[in-house]
């Protein structure tokens, strides 16, 4: 027979070890972090998300340089202003576009440059079609100063800045309607030019190709 104290001792046990499983499952339930206000890790990762994409929009935005400037029809003028700014040397736009028998003025707005054209009376490599006529402006350090050349010549025409050219200052004029499978300066740039030289010759051809309507994904396909 079992001693009365002996089974009064059992469930004083049992029952203290019944309070204490209350006592921990309650404290859990307490300290959950979201029960509290603390950011579960579902919220951190949405809002780091969140920033993430508005640096990417923001260097998107902050990445527009106009080199992705758009080509627009011929026109009996164009303008292009000759640029030192932060450091950086440029023709803007980038590419003009005019009638045969249209003129562009270089207009220099700050800085020494020069508009001069790849042609062999230039000692340079034929970036310009067959038989046009050549120009190139000598430096030009005045601010204001201009210089224009009338394009009799339908075709593709490169130049460039004479003391900034391996610093890719050069620009483009497109003349007319030219077939972009005929012209010399759509071809490979020079092998002997530097680097930095061939890759902008490189995008600015893919500027005219596209305002030319040439659309390689078709002509591979």
């Amino acid at each position: 027979m079992t001693d009365p104290l002996t089974r009064r001792r059992m469930l004083q046990l049992t029952g203290g070890a019944a309070a204490v499983g209350l006592a921990g499952c309650t404290g859990t339930q307490t300290n959950d972090g979201a029960a509290n206000g603390t950011p579960t890790d579902t919220e951190h990762d949405d809002s780091t998300a969140e920033s993430e994409h508005s640096e990417d929009e923001s260097g998107h935005d902050d990445g527009e340089d106009g080199h992705d400037e758009a080509v627009g029809a011929p026109t009996d003028t164009a303008e292009v202003r000759m640029i030192t700014e932060d450091g950086g040397y440029h023709f803007e736009p980038h590419v003009v576009r005019v009638n045969v028998g249209g003129t562009v003025t270089w207009n220099n707005e700050s800085g020494s440059h020069s508009t001069t054209a790849y042609h062999p009376d230039n000692d340079q490599p034929q970036l310009v079609p067959d038989g046009a006529a050549t120009w190139d402006s000598g430096i030009v350090s005045e601010q204001g100063a201009t210089f224009e050349h009338t394009f009799e010549t339908e075709g593709v025409y490169h130049y460039y800045c004479t003391p900034h050219e391996s610093l890719g200052m050069i620009g483009s004029v497109i003349v007319g309607e030219p077939d972009p499978h005929e012209q010399v300066a759509l071809e490979e740039p020079p092998a002997d030019k530097p680097e930095r030289v061939r890759e902008k010759l490189d995008e600015l051809n893919g500027m005219i190709q596209t305002a030319l309507g040439d659309d390689h994904e078709e002509d591979s396909q």
